[in-house]
């Protein structure tokens, strides 16, 4: 009884539109788009910078992210300290992330400190020092972040399956980098990094809050309108690519490990695709919906094999993984990954059943306006529509383009990328006895 009261009382208000957002191209290339929320005092600020992993050579693995975590250790104005008093002074907050396409940024502040947040992302963006103590000091926190990485059964499944999946293929690498990648990095080589591929060109400046959007767009252009960089380059493009010509699978052993994690999948779809929405919609069905939807049914309420089974579709600029994963003991790995590989066939030969497109059609529809109901959930919905390039009435059309999801349209994209007989198998756990 509680759900639908719940949905009744959804404030579809929160969802952005053509008619309450403002989106500005600045003279430089930084896009701007602005929400006003009049009821907050605070204000988010999301964007990104076209800086991301692609760049990066495979000796130097990890550069991008290193870059990234290193533009607030210090610049030609403050040291490490200093700015993060200037934060913490207003309350606020202010990071970064590298990827393989992009690095982001997100902040929060008080609506009437905006302009000076916007002046303290100006400076870390635009003139980081890279002094070397900092430098060696996140070297080390990296390498310890990339040691416990190699004793986590997830993280290790999850290499092997995107090296198998992704031969040959720029998401086949680990953006994050090696031990050895990461010592191989110097200073002058993120003070290089950030010279050439840090620029306005293809940036993006979210704002959303208590400020007027006119105001907002004038904030950032004062911080940075004038940024130029003539040898930023282009986007990269990404290589096709190549589907698996039969099924592949690799174990990764970790000593003393109680449990194994396994990874079942392939690529998905890229979020510009015209079946990203069945195929979003449909691997809800698979894996989401309730209690992990038909792998957590079977694999984890029916069989007992697993501790957590659920479905994963990623979907960005290129074909993201399409994946079923799970935690079992190490004794039920064969048998945990039977009956997924029997869901999976189950998924691609038959229709959905009815009623479980039209719950995860009404989980969709309703869970939305929720993810809006603050003003980070907006902004970055802001930001999912610039870089996929949706339309700003994007998450107006949203219930609409649920709906229109069919059976036959769920089966077909299932069908199309989930082929069980060209499927990657990755597990990571415990040394077999046998071994």
């Amino acid at each position: 009884m509680a759900a639908p009261q719940k949905l009744k009382q959804l404030n579809t208000q929160s969802i952005p539109g053509t008619d309450d957002v403002t989106r500005v191209v600045l003279d430089n290339g930084i896009t701007v788009l602005a929400r006003e929320n009049p009821h907050s005092l605070s204000v988010t600020l999301r964007g990104y910078v076209a800086a991301g992993g692609l760049f990066v050579a495979d000796e130097k693995l990890g550069l991008a992210d290193f870059a990234a975590e290193a533009l607030m250790r210090g610049t030609a104005a403050h040291d490490f300290q200093a700015i993060y008093d200037a934060l913490e002074s207003i309350g606020a907050g202010l990071g970064f992330n590298g990827g393989s396409h992009t690095t982001g940024f997100g902040g929060r502040a008080l609506a009437e400190d905006l302009a000076r947040m916007l002046g303290l992302l100006a400076e870390t963006l635009r003139r980081p020092t890279f002094p070397l103590q900092q430098v060696e000091r996140l070297r080390a926190e990296l390498l310890t972040g990339l040691a416990l990485r190699a004793q986590d059964t997830k993280e290790m499944a999850s290499m092997a399956f995107d090296e198998m999946v992704y031969h040959d293929h720029p998401y086949g690498r680990a953006e994050d980098g090696h031990p050895e990648t990461i010592q191989a990095i110097m200073r002058e080589d993120l003070a290089e990094f950030h010279r050439k591929h840090y620029g306005p060109r293809d940036m993006v400046v979210v704002v959303v809050g208590g400020v007027a959007p006119e105001a907002a767009v004038e904030q950032v252009a004062a911080a940075l309108g004038d940024w130029e960089n003539a040898e930023q380059p282009e986007a990269l493009e990404l290589p096709n690519w190549q589907p698996l010509d039969e099924r592949v699978q690799r174990r990764v052993e970790l000593p003393g490990k109680s449990q194994s994690d396994l990874i079942i999948g392939t690529a998905g779809p890229p979020r510009s695709a015209d079946d990203y929405m069945a195929a979003t919609v449909g691997n809800s069905v698979l894996g989401q919906f309730g209690l992990m939807g038909r792998v957590g049914d079977a694999v984890r309420e029916q069989a007992g094999l697993a501790y957590y089974a659920y479905s994963s579709l990623s979907g960005g600029k290129g074909p993201g993984p399409w994946t079923v994963q799970a935690g079992v003991n190490p004794a039920n790995e064969e048998q945990a990954a039977e009956l997924i590989f029997a869901e999976i066939q189950r998924f691609v030969d038959e229709l959905v059943e009815a009623d479980e497109l039209s719950d995860s059609q009404s989980n969709f529809i309703g869970s939305m306006p929720l993810s809006m109901e603050s003003n980070g959930g907006v902004a970055q919905a802001l930001l999912n529509i610039e870089r996929h390039e949706l339309g700003l009435d994007f998450y107006r059309q949203y219930p609409d383009l649920v709906r229109a999801v069919t059976r036959e349209q769920i089966r077909d994209a299932a069908a199309h990328y989930l082929q069980p007989d060209r499927l990657a198998l990755a597990v990571a756990g415990p040394t077999r006895p046998e071994a």
